[in-house]
């Protein structure tokens, strides 16, 4: 089929993996159009947990400081007991940043702000969601996608190269695609609200009842607004009264207290817990990230964050196929980033049977910078190693000089949506230099100075070797200088010719 492509990419769906996609594709001068079938943006508190990894993925997208000014630390946990005393904790294991690692905390934004920070970042690279715009159908070719689109009871019909199912766990696109989404229900209906109240101090995460299915409510300060969420398992079976009138009962109730006055909802929704994957993230042109992908429960904090990483690993696959790239780099996305749900999906559940028990307390396990796709097909050793950073690896940061003095950091040098080549001692004129790589050395004859030590610590390599960091931060091959011819063919693969 022939026909103009009004755009490259369609991104259906402006939730957190929509725009994580959207400023990517943008900063790399990808067309796209985004588009979300609501009339606004969701002004809901459903996510409010970014994560150490995620943190590094926001700031490599230019807003780590505007979320960390907008939020805050997770409060502490106050466990109410009958009696009216309580009993203070804190819920996140503490660790203190490394070079290696400069985010260890895990971060308390509501998802509504989060968002709002995301679309005035891609407001800044000329872009912004088109509300009320709903995909109503979706046929495909080998060269491209015709979508049907209903905007504000419009009918219209586009053509591109690509489109991105970011639409949420009911996804549109995945139905129209009949791709299975199979799992379980986890026997779990719960209520989450946001509202304001009284009666409660802001200085900590209040819970009552923990390890009760029928009586626990907790009722966590929103960082930086006035409202908190609740969060409160009800039955599985019958209505839930989302009124302020019926929350204000169910408060009273669990906690047995009649100073807590709910004011207002500001936001509501009763769900049932399920944990599904989808058998297929792709078909052909068609592609699904975030929760039209994988749905699960909310504890860890790991869904935002998950959705997050999937579009952070699609977007340079996607603009480097649309660029020239072999096509076969897309299959790289589902390989990829399928274990890494199906991980998740364990881990959630594991962390809501302990809700369950009222263990709430969360360490590295939900902080996501250990997660990596060491089986990837762009992993590449040459030689193999058998310690220390490996191919697949996230890339740590480490601090360094610059050979004309200023300081540096390694993070600072993979922003971007480059590929970044770091040689330890080596004759940086092996590498031509191309587009897309930046080609980095240590040494005497090097551009950067290792003066701690903490590039060879944490990256262990010998004289002669190089690392290439992927655009999303992780190792994609590490090889001695008389393997260069590997690493070449590696290039080739992923586009950078």
């Amino acid at each position: 089929m022939t026909q103009e492509f009004a755009s490259d990419v369609l991104i259906s769906g402006a939730g957190a993996a929509g725009l994580t996609l959207a400023i990517d594709l943008a900063r790399r001068g990808i067309s796209f159009r985004l588009i979300e079938k609501l009339e606004a943006p969701f002004h809901g508190s459903r996510g409010k947990g970014i994560q150490p990894r995620t943190q590094e993925i926001f700031e490599d997208l230019g807003i780590i400081d505007r979320l960390a000014a907008t939020g805050g630390p997770y409060p502490r946990q106050r466990e109410h007991r009958p009696d009216g005393s309580f009993v203070d904790s804190d819920m996140v294991t503490a660790a203190v940043p490394t070079p290696a690692e400069p985010y260890l905390t895990p971060l308390m934004v509501p998802q509504f702000l989060t968002e709002g920070v995301m679309r005035e970042r891609l407001r800044e690279l000329g872009h912004q969601v088109e509300y009320g715009c709903e995909l109503i159908g979706i046929t495909q070719d080998g060269d491209g996608v015709t979508a049907r689109l209903s905007h504000h009871g419009r009918d219209a019909t586009i053509r591109v190269r690509y489109l991105v199912g970011a639409d949420g766990g009911r996804s549109f696109v995945r139905h129209a695609l009949d791709i299975d989404f199979p799992g379980k229900t986890l026997g779990v209906r719960a209520v989450v609200a946001d509202l304001a109240l009284t009666g409660l101090g802001r200085d900590a995460w209040h819970r009552f009842h923990d390890g009760s299915m029928e009586h626990q409510v907790a009722l966590c300060p929103l960082a930086s607004t006035e409202l908190f969420q609740l969060q409160a398992p009800v039955p599985l079976e019958g209505d839930v009264d989302l009124s302020a009138e019926g929350l204000s009962r169910m408060v009273a109730e669990r906690t047995g207290r009649d100073d807590i006055g709910i004011h207002s909802v500001v936001w509501a929704s009763a769900y049932s817990m399920n944990a599904r994957l989808a058998d297929r993230y792709r078909v052909g042109r068609v592609v699904l990230v975030g929760d039209a992908a994988h749905i699960h429960p909310p504890t860890g904090g790991q869904g935002l964050n998950t959705s997050v990483q999937d579009s952070y690993n699609l977007g340079w696959k996607l603009a480097a196929v649309i660029a020239g790239a072999p096509a076969p780099l897309l299959d790289s996305y589902e390989d990829e980033r399928r274990p890494i749900a199906a991980d998740m999906l364990g881990l959630s559940a594991k962390l809501l049977e302990a809700g369950k028990r009222g263990e709430m307390r969360r360490g590295r396990e939900v902080q996501q910078l250990d997660l990596g796709y060491p089986c990837s097909a762009l992993a590449l050793e040459r030689p193999e190693r058998h310690g220390g950073l490996l191919a697949g690896d996230r890339a740590p940061d480490a601090r360094l000089r610059g050979a004309a003095g200023q300081a540096w950091r390694l993070f600072q040098l993979f922003q971007g949506p480059h590929w970044t080549l770091l040689g330890h001692d080596v004759d940086r004129d092996l590498v031509p230099a191309r587009r897309g790589l930046h080609i980095h050395s240590t040494g005497p004859r090097g551009d950067l100075r290792d003066d701690a030590g903490e590039l060879q610590k944490n990256y262990s390599l010998d004289s002669g070797d190089w690392v290439l960091v992927r655009p999303d931060g992780y190792v994609g091959a590490i090889v001695a200088s008389r393997e260069l011819h590997s690493l070449e063919s590696y290039l080739r693969s992923v586009g950078l010719t």
